[in-house]
């Protein structure tokens, strides 16, 4: 399968930097077998024990990629602003290590839900939730898709969320939740519309997003660093939404949305005459191309999770849950 790669980040852009359809039929063969049309009719996107098998694999291909800084090894476990994320992180690691990762911890995943839609025709995905021995407390919440039966399952979204803000899913009789048309006029903002209205925010601000860490703290911060003596940074916002950066929402108990969306930033720090731009770290010049004399342009790609309101149900603010984001790519000039 083809992937949309994008940019990414690392986790802070010093030390800590780099964190963390197929075709099938509904008709009865001569051997009596029944093939589905998986493009037609509405079916769950998988089974428990099929999810908990994909969240192993994924696990395993992580932590081997991980301990040996080898993009390679979990390629086809992740795609999306993942893999955008991942690719660069390992890219970086091994760049500054190319013996492996010397701080090599195996992730490990307990207390594990499942959520699992219905829904006609391809791609379909399911949502993974789970306590880690990594990240604090958070709860990891991991998008896996595909786009067709005989494809792997793969991780196209992975974001942290504090304990007690995942919210209850709607889901019929059979336990099997619901999955919103990315178009979906039901919302206060169609998924759709999500990663373009949160890039034009944090540019112009607004009322559209609740306050909170990854919208009006995030936007002070970029202000704040805005100008400092010596030094002025940009920032540009754009967003991404084709291929496996598309959103995917889940209905809510309350009826609105959980939604899972994706952004491509930019920052370009530039240096006043006589100035240069602070030397960045070894996980950032690893990923930077052309040679850093007066400016540094970072490029970063993030996914976000949110809770997007019932059109026309109380307060229509939609809430930015969480956030991960890698640098992907990096110019000097």
């Amino acid at each position: 399968m083809s992937r949309d790669r994008g940019p990414r980040r690392l986790r802070r852009l010093d030390r800590s930097v780099l964190m963390a359809a197929s075709m099938t039929a509904l008709s009865v063969t001569a051997s009596g077998c029944v093939v589905v049309h998986g493009e037609r009719e509405v079916l769950p996107a998988t089974t428990e024990d099929e999810a908990a098998r994909a969240l192993a694999e994924f696990t395993a291909a992580y932590n081997r990629a991980d301990k040996a800084y080898d993009s390679s090894l979990d390629a086809d476990h992740v795609t999306g602003p993942l893999a955008a994320i991942d690719e660069a992180r390992l890219k970086a690691g091994r760049a500054n290590n190319p013996d492996g990762n010397p701080a090599h911890s195996p992730l490990k995943f307990s207390d594990v839900e499942y959520t699992i839609p219905k829904k006609a025709g391809w791609p379909r995905w399911f949502l993974a939730d789970a306590a880690a021995n990594k990240g604090s407390a958070a709860r990891w919440l991991m998008v896996f898709t595909r786009n067709g039966l005989t494809e792997q399952w793969q991780v196209s979204y992975l974001t942290l969320v504090a304990p007690g803000k995942v919210p209850e899913f709607k889901k019929d009789k059979d336990g099997w939740a619901e999955a919103i048309p990315a178009n979906s006029p039901e919302l206060a903002v169609a998924p759709d519309d999500l990663s373009q209205n949160y890039a034009t925010y944090l540019q112009d601000g607004g009322d559209a997003f609740a306050p909170g860490t990854h919208t009006t703290t995030w936007r002070e911060l970029r202000d704040k660093n805005k100008s400092k003596p010596g030094l002025a940074t940009q920032y540009i916002d754009e967003p991404l939404t084709n291929g496996d950066y598309a959103p995917v929402a889940l209905r809510t108990a309350d009826g609105g949305a959980l939604v899972f969306f994706s952004t491509r930033h930019f920052e370009k720090q530039t240096a006043a005459a006589g100035t240069s731009v602070p030397t960045p770290s070894k996980d950032v010049e690893a990923l930077t191309t052309g040679e850093i004399k007066q400016s540094l342009t970072l490029e970063v790609v993030s996914n976000e999770v949110a809770l997007d309101p019932e059109k026309g149900s109380g307060d229509q603010q939609v809430t930015v849950l969480g956030r991960i984001q890698g640098l992907t790519a990096a110019k000097g000039e």
